[in-house]
């Protein structure tokens, strides 16, 4: 059986499911830092891709090239946009992912690839552009099982952005593009690069601010990822051997 792949872009966004899967550090994946486990009858590979979408992209690509993948993980943290029903500490589920900022800046404004017409993605009757959708039924099962755990959880669509969004001006003109629930760094690329794999991807962030005006003190990045890798643990405990 192939494995279930856990990818995010720090260690310490994955070092508590590190410890918790006592997963051992592998050598010869390319330039990626990367662990194994068997836990609960699953094989593990989890992976530090490094920030923004460039390194996602390439992460994810040898790795579905080196071991491929039952499932697809992606997890870190994420800012929640006002009125979203979400909070710090609180859990996002990716039910689409959307590069948020590919595009075209035009005199009337900003506008997305399909200005251009060359989808990112073109197979099995797909033509992707900026959104790419997931697979709602992985993502509302674990929404299920984290309100089940007592998280607070919300499953809705996510932006992916080159530039983090430091400022309440900067959401608002993203939301004005698209509907969003969750703005990140990797995991739209992450979701792009597994398309041709045909790989069930899901994606659960922490909730580490919201996108507001930049204030540092008011971010909880520790409870962020770690409400996010406790969630992990569990779900991975009790994943269907085939999924």
């Amino acid at each position: 059986m192939k494995p279930v792949i856990v990818t995010a872009s720090t260690t310490l966004e994955l070092s508590e499911l590190i410890a918790g899967t006592s997963a051992v550090a592998v050598t010869g994946v390319g330039h990626l830092r990367v662990y194994r486990a068997s836990y609960r009858g699953a094989e593990l590979v989890i992976a530090v891709t490094g920030i923004g979408k460039v390194n996602a992209a390439a992460a994810t690509t040898l790795l579905l090239e080196r071991f491929g993948a039952e499932l697809l993980i992606n997890t870190g943290c994420g800012g929640a946009f006002p009125g979203c029903g979400l909070g710090v500490g609180d859990l996002a589920i990716a039910q689409s992912e959307t590069l948020a900022d590919e595009g075209v800046q035009t005199p009337d404004g900003w506008k997305s690839l399909e200005l251009i017409g060359i989808p990112v993605f073109q197979g099995d009757g797909k033509r992707i552009f900026n959104t790419v959708p997931l697979d709602l039924d992985l993502a509302r099962g674990a929404e299920a099982r984290a309100r089940e755990l007592g998280h607070g959880v919300v499953c809705g669509p996510f932006l992916t952005v080159s530039t983090c969004s430091g400022s309440a001006l900067q959401g608002q003109e993203l939301l004005r593009r698209f509907p969003g629930v969750c703005e990140n760094m990797e995991g739209g690329a992450v979701a792009q690069a597994a398309l041709p794999y045909a790989v069930p991807f899901l994606e659960v962030r922490g909730i580490s601010n919201m996108v507001e005006d930049r204030d540092l003190s008011r971010w909880d990045l520790k409870l962020a990822v770690s409400q996010a890798q406790k969630f992990l643990l569990d779900y991975l405990e009790h994943l269907p051997l085939s999924v």
